[in-house]
């Protein structure tokens, strides 16, 4: 065996285990076939499609039709090895295809999924109505940022998470061999051990981890693999991207930005300057809160009604 061999095999990645396939995880989702061959999993929520006024992908009294969706790797979702933010917005556009959307939806993400509504903004802007960017993770290498502010708020994060983003962008084809490395620096992000200064979200965290409910969820969604959910994910947000969206043009629909000001996974600095920069931005900064937004409480509903009003006063 050569020397290049034996370094090769230990940071290739184990196969995946496909949801359905012989000795996978079984298929209890609803899934649409895309056209590349591959599921996405997904999940419906809200009034029923026929009866909706707005049309979401991700109620009653303001009529809204809900798909939540698993991104490719994740849950029941089918692996796409070429994954990156141009196919994950062409994902969102075909499942709102399969499911009979109509020409235009809107779009909201949270936390590290905002990357597929970066991507839709790029790449799909006429399919849009709105968008909505709740607590959305950022990448320290978009040309947009001013370095001086960038470093230091990368500078900020423990150890193990600067060395997991930097190992992300800079060599991402041995990422899912360091993340398996328990020697090495790694990601608190992914342990579910990161210092949050938020109250609410420490509680959470705490409980998640003592409680058992935070690695039961890791083992869900990481069913097919951790190299084709998390790690994926970690390439493609934390990676070379195609573009900076502080680069992108103003769109004919709104755009929301929610961000905690508390949040101890996403800078609230940065967020500020996006959203500076890209005046057309509808910032909302939370007075402390932190980055679990969703559990904070009548959040949702204070979402919902600042992006569609209440249409029975019109």
């Amino acid at each position: 065996m050569s020397i290049s061999s034996w370094i090769v095999c230990p940071i290739k990645p184990r196969p995946t285990t496909i949801c359905g396939s012989h000795g996978g995880p079984p298929i209890t989702a609803n899934r649409v076939q895309l056209k590349d061959g591959r599921h996405l999993a997904y999940r419906e929520s809200g009034v029923k499609k026929t009866d909706a006024l707005f049309k979401i992908e991700v109620m009653e009294e303001l009529g809204v039709y809900m798909v939540g969706f698993d991104r490719a790797g994740y849950g029941e979702s089918d692996p796409n090895p070429n994954r990156d933010v141009r196919t994950a917005a062409l994902d969102v556009e075909e499942l709102a295809d399969a499911l009979g959307l109509g020409p235009k939806f809107y779009l909201f993400g949270h936390s590290l999924g905002n990357h597929a509504v970066s991507g839709a903004l790029k790449y799909i802007p006429q399919r849009l109505d709105g968008a909505v960017l709740m607590a959305p993770v950022i990448n320290y290498w978009w040309p947009g940022f001013p370095p001086e502010l960038a470093s230091e708020s990368y500078n900020k994060q423990e150890v193990g998470d600067q060395w997991a983003l930097r190992v992300a962008y800079y060599a991402p084809n041995i990422l899912h061999w360091w993340m398996e490395q328990s020697w090495l620096p790694n990601s608190t992000a992914i342990k579910g051990t990161t210092y949050l200064p938020n109250k609410r979200d420490a509680e959470i965290q705490k409980r998640r981890i003592a409680d058992g409910s935070h690695a039961k969820k890791m083992d869900r969604v990481t069913q097919q693999g951790k190299y084709e959910s998390i790690y994926r994910d970690m390439k493609v947000m934390f990676g070379k991207w195609e573009f900076d969206p502080m680069d992108l043009p103003e769109p004919p629909f709104p755009v929301h930005l929610f961000q905690g000001d508390e949040d101890g996974l996403v800078p609230v600095t940065l967020q500020r300057y996006i959203a500076n920069k890209l005046s057309w931005i509808k910032y909302h900064e939370l007075p402390s809160t932190g980055h679990y937004l969703s559990a904070v409480p009548g959040f949702g509903d204070k979402v919902l009604k600042t992006v569609f009003g209440n249409p029975s006063s019109d």
